[in-house]
């Protein structure tokens, strides 16, 4: 027998039918209404557009703690949905800082740096490519050899040679022609910076792992390779996990070719993607009343 979720769940509605969930989240919500809990909905082409008060219309006031299960947003829209809930007697167990600091690699880069790859950064604004003498000076403290070029948030892995992959860093004139390429192509989409990875090859896919106020309540495939699922065991991250002190998050594992599990990404579990092979009354039963 289930026990009842008497929690809100708030997600994104169906642009062309408002009064519905999106169908990305559906699946989703009719596992928190089986549970007992409860869905209000966020209208995000108008938080995007930078109108949070528009955003929570359809949001009912006094909810209390509520928690976001949606498309991404900026930090500096989910600050404005959290202020625009409060507004209406709604709060995000989430907290804007909280949200930043496991959505944006450098809010987690130094809790996990014993097992991630070494990783620099740049605050940069979208368009604005660093010259070649900045990339170099950047890139000091890690060793030569292949690495990958992202924002804080996103790569564009999907386009390896021309805006991801950078074969040796001692090549100053290629590490400069994949970041520039990066930047172009993220555009006004660019967030926070660049991030400059140590490139370490893996093998047998990715796992997805949510937790929730530090303890691990999902394992599953990443969702962009739900049949490509490696079971790495979670209790050796669990330490960093706890140490940065968020509510709601995801770690994406892979194998090492040495055999070394790694922490290839952590991101904020309200906008992170559940895989369509995982069931949701797994990962919602988890959650707190508050």
């Amino acid at each position: 027998m289930h026990r009842i979720m008497p929690v809100t769940i708030l997600m994104c509605a169906d642009p062309l039918h408002p009064r519905r969930v999106d169908e990305h989240f559906a699946r989703e919500a009719e596992a928190v209404r089986a549970l007992g809990g409860s869905v209000a909905l966020i209208d995000h082409d108008a938080l995007q557009r930078g109108d949070a008060a528009a955003a929570v219309r359809r949001v009912p006031d006094g909810l209390g703690t509520a928690w976001y299960r949606g498309w991404m947003a900026t930090t500096a829209q989910y600050a404005a949905l959290a202020a625009a809930l409060a507004a209406r007697g709604v709060v995000l167990a989430v907290p804007p800082d909280g949200y930043e600091k496991a959505h944006e690699l450098p809010g987690w880069y130094d809790t996990f740096a014993g097992v991630t790859p070494a990783s620099v950064w740049l605050p940069l604004s979208p368009g604005a490519t660093p010259a070649a003498d900045k990339l170099a000076e950047l890139v000091r403290p890690l060793r030569s050899g292949p690495a990958v070029v992202k924002d804080y948030v996103k790569s564009r892995k999907h386009e390896w040679d021309e805006a991801c992959y950078i074969p040796d860093l001692a090549d100053v004139e290629r590490l400069h022609a994949v970041v520039t390429r990066f930047v172009e192509r993220q555009g006004d989409l660019l967030a926070g910076g660049v991030v400059i990875r140590e490139y370490e090859r893996f093998d047998g896919g990715e796992a997805r792992v949510w937790w929730v106020d530090g303890e691990p309540v999902l394992m599953g495939p990443h969702p962009d390779t739900p049949d490509r699922y490696p079971r790495p065991q979670a209790d050796p991250i669990a330490p960093c996990v706890r140490a940065l002190g968020c509510r709601f998050i995801t770690t994406d594992l892979a194998r090492r070719e040495d055999g070394t599990w790694r922490v290839v990404e952590v991101g904020d579990g309200q906008v992170s993607d559940l895989p369509s092979v995982a069931e949701p009354a797994d990962l919602y039963l988890s959650f707190p009343i508050r």
